[in-house]
């Protein structure tokens, strides 16, 4: 098992790991619209967070040898299911034809008052 810290990016203050890689598997902990380096939550629309959690999750994937295209499942957290609309419209744009396994989880609030949160499982890319 092993632990994943992209480059050029803080280490987590709470206590998890952004990901593990395991048996060609990678578990990418949730992500928040947020500046990977400066640590600072994105409060615009709806779109630019699912676009920029997207991003952090596809982020910590090549650190761990992976991208968006080996995603096998993802879950998606939205803090107000009347979102979801513009959220599957820009998931959609975001991951092109790559449809993988994916759950949306309806939740109350989520860290620093952002609307999302993704997680992702992927496959280790062959070759690498």
């Amino acid at each position: 098992m092993e632990k994943v810290q992209p480059p050029n990016q803080p280490t987590p203050k709470g206590h998890y790991s952004p990901c593990i890689v395991h048996n060609g598997l990678v578990y990418v902990s949730g992500q928040l619209p947020m500046d990977l380096v400066t640590r600072e939550p994105f409060a615009g629309a709806i779109e630019g967070q699912t676009e920029l959690a997207l991003r952090n999750v596809e982020a910590v994937l090549h650190a761990a040898g992976s991208d968006l295209q080996h995603v096998l499942q993802m879950t998606i957290y939205v803090s107000d299911i009347e979102l979801w609309g513009k959220v599957n419209e820009t998931y959609a744009r975001v991951m092109g034809g790559h449809r993988p396994a994916r759950a949306i989880v309806p939740v109350k609030d989520l860290h620093f008052d952002t609307k999302i949160e993704i997680q992702a499982i992927a496959a280790v890319k062959e070759g690498d």
